[in-house]
């Protein structure tokens, strides 16, 4: 195992500069350099002053990756609303709570709109795979088409509604995940 290489991945993970970790472990930049590309080697108290950072054990820090699933087929899509709906919301990763965002597919028959959503904290992005939507922030209404997409910051009430001819998909993504239905 290289722990530089492991080490450096943690500091990144966190959002961590090598001064703001040498800081926060009590020892120099330099020396993160150093053990970051392997050409030192911390002792096993500087080790655990530097985990101690990241509010990790010993043992999680040595601890090998566990396989977590990449790619997600229709069969691991969950349906969040019920088949009779005009509205259909499927989470295409599953277990997006323990995530930092909630994709999901929405499809939308003529005619049909999303129950309003209440403010909240995070923010939203869809882009629209086929058909015409409304997007409705607050009292302010935005036409969205095939192709196009919207970003908001989620501090409005929000819906969006079909207004086109045929069936609109929709691929959006909520961070983080509360994703209302």
């Amino acid at each position: 195992m290289k722990i530089g290489e492991r080490l450096k991945r943690l500091r990144m993970v966190n959002s961590l500069t090598q001064e703001e970790l040498a800081s926060r472990a009590d020892l120099t930049k330099g020396f993160i350099s150093q053990i970051e590309n392997d050409a030192t080697s911390p002792s096993i108290a500087t080790l655990k002053d530097i985990v101690d950072v990241f509010g990790i054990s010993m043992q999680e820090f040595f601890s090998e990756d566990i396989d977590q699933d990449i790619v997600f087929g229709k069969d691991a899509r969950v349906q969040a609303t019920a088949d009779s709906d005009g509205v259909k919301v499927e989470l295409l990763v599953p277990g997006a709570q323990n995530r930092d965002m909630d994709p999901v597919l929405v499809t939308l028959d003529p005619g049909e709109e999303m129950d309003e959503q209440p403010f909240h904290e995070g923010e939203e992005f869809a882009y629209v795979l086929s058909g015409k939507v409304q997007l409705k922030l607050d009292d302010k209404v935005y036409t969205v088409t095939k192709d196009e997409c919207f970003y908001f910051v989620s501090d409005k009430r929000h819906s969006v509604k079909n207004v086109g001819k045929g069936q609109a998909k929709l691929l959006w993504v909520v961070t983080p995940p509360t994703f209302y239905y």
